[in-house]
Formats: C-alpha cells, sequence, structure tokens
C-alpha cells in the first residue's frame, strides 16, 4: 500500500480502515470495537501491543481521539489457505526487474480467498524485496512471462507501457478445431463485466477489444493456437475463444460458469502468456521475455 505508515511484513501490506464523518464515537478504540464487536478482544490486545497506529505512524491507545474521514492501519494476520503445490521460476532478475513464469492456480497479487498464495507475497518473501510490485497481472488460472518492478521509483514507466498498450504480447492456447473456421483472423467485441459477478460477457454496440487468433497445428480434433491481444479487457481471450465455438480446455467460466473445487489442481485451464516484449522506457532497448513452460499437448 503506497504511502502506509506501516513496512510490509511478510510479503503484506498493512490493512487500513476510514473513521466515517458521521459516526458519534469518542475514541478511536470505541470505533474498531462498534466496528468489529465480534473481535473485540483482539483489538483490545492489538491496540494494547502498540499495533494500529494513525496515517502518521503514531500509535494509537485507548484514549486516542476519534479522526472523522482519516484512517488508521494494522496488520491482519490472513485466513490459512491450501498451498498452490508449484513453483515461480525466475526468468530474469535486475535491479529494476523481476521477471517470472508464472505457475497456474496463483494469483497475483492479494484478493478475496488468496492472500498468502499469491505471486507478490511469494516473491517479496523469497526474494527478500518488500517493495516488488507486479507491472501488470495475470488471472489466477493463466500461466506464463509475469513482470515485476522491484523499486518505487521504477513503477510509473514500466506500468505506463502496459496501460498505453505499448507492449507486445503472445498467449498459446489449447482447444478444439472447427473445419468452418479459417485462420488467422481477428475477433472485436465488447466485452462488459459488472462489479462482484464472476463471469464477463459480450454485449451489442462498439466493440472494446480484439484479439487476433491463429491455428499452429491441430491433430485428433485439437488445436494449438497464438492469441494476441490488441487489447487487455478482463477474460478477453477466454471469452473470445469461446464465441468462436472453441473454449480453451479446462475453462470452468466459459462458455458455462462452474465452481472449481478448493484444492483441486488437476485440471489447469489450458492458456498460457507465452511472451512479452517491450522497448524498456530507461535503457531504450528492446526487451523480451519467453515462458519455458508447456500446455497439455
Amino acid at each position: 500500500m503506497a504511502g502506509a505508515p506501516l513496512p510490509i511484513r511478510n510479503g503484506l501490506g498493512p490493512d487500513r480502515v476510514r473513521m466515517p464523518a458521521d459516526l458519534d464515537t469518542k475514541t478511536v478504540a470505541d470505533f474498531l470495537l462498534r466496528t468489529y464487536p465480534d473481535d473485540s478482544a483482539h483489538w483490545l490486545t492489538l491496540i494494547d501491543s502498540g499495533g494500529v497506529v494513525d496515517e502518521h505512524g503514531r500509535v494509537v491507545d485507548r484514549r486516542t481521539r476519534y479522526s472523522p474521514t482519516r484512517f488508521v492501519y494494522f496488520y491482519r494476520d490472513p485466513a490459512p489457505e491450501i498451498p498452490v503445490p508449484f513453483d515461480i521460476d525466475i526468468l530474469h532478475h535486475d535491479h529494476r526487474l523481476v521477471v517470472v513464469d508464472k505457475p497456474h492456480f496463483l494469483a497475483t497479487i492479494p484478493r478475496g480467498a488468496h492472500i498468502t498464495e499469491t505471486a507478490v507475497v511469494r516473491l517479496r518473501k523469497a526474494l527478500d524485496l518488500p517493495e516488488l510490485t507486479p507491472a501488470h497481472r495475470l488471472d489466477r488460472m493463466t500461466a506464463g512471462v509475469l513482470v515485476f518492478l522491484v523499486r518505487r521509483e521504477d513503477r510509473r514507466p514500466y506500468q505506463e507501457l502496459f496501460v498505453s498498450r505499448q507492449v507486445t504480447k503472445e498467449y498459446e492456447a489449447l482447444a478444439g478445431t472447427a473445419s468452418a473456421l479459417t485462420f488467422p483472423r481477428t475477433v472485436r467485441s465488447r466485452i462488459v463485466k459488472e462489479h462482484g459477478v464472476m463471469t464477463a460477457t459480450e454485449e451489442p454496440g462498439e466493440p472494446n477489444s480484439e484479439t487476433v487468433i491463429d491455428l499452429l497445428e491441430s491433430r485428433n480434433g485439437r488445436g494449438r493456437y497464438r492469441l494476441l491481444p490488441r487489447t487487455g479487457r478482463t477474460h478477453q481471450l477466454r471469452l473470445h475463444m469461446s464465441s468462436l465455438g472453441l473454449p480453451i480446455e479446462g475453462d470452468n467460466y466459459y462458455p458455462t460458469f462452474r465452481r472449481s473445487v478448493p484444492g483441486d489442481f488437476s485440471s489447469p485451464l489450458q492458456l498460457l502468456a507465452r511472451a512479452i516484449e517491450f522497448i524498456d522506457p530507461v535503457s531504450g532497448g528492446v526487451r523480451r521475455f519467453e515462458s519455458r513452460r508447456t500446455l497439455g499437448w
């Protein structure tokens, strides 16, 4: 968390809570006990041990005055998680970049039920790089090349490359084949993803997504495809393949959503971020990184 008064600990930054402007209470302790009534003993222990601080890093005690609209910070112990039984392979490591080959099933950053079992937390601890930050993200179910930034001062120029689409991304996927389709072909559609809804949809209207798809080889009714996204919408590649009647093998979202079983790592999504290429904003040189992983071909 940028600007937080507490450092990264065990690969995780602190949590924070904003004090509402319309709450009638006198102390920060009262606010926390009212907000989390089932954890009152925990909060009192945390406060008494100096584990809660304000925006300036000053320790909050039981007498600290309530400050409407301000934040308090603390560390939260994450719930136990099922370990993802696959390693992260390092493709490149210098004083600016760490580039890895992410396995399937491992999220990029903490979110929802996946906190410690994420690429950024694992790497921060393994490499002793507490400020390590992803330059972009890969879906939890997608494997392949993922770029991280070592230093805070390098974040903006590299992250802007991804935001402004100055990065060439190449993916590989396994799916069925269809004799009526010719390749290469370009798929464009309008993708809509509502907050809180697991899947995205393709809706009528001006396209906001584009993918170039080519069939590299086929055998026994299966195809290996190269996917070149020109945009970066949520689940874009999975939706575009599904819209062709060629859902990616192992996809439990499209065309039909099926909940996965926690701890089941037997059917990975056959989608791989094969390569990333860009002009380095600092050195000016061409950077290209390629995955060493293979799909179930």
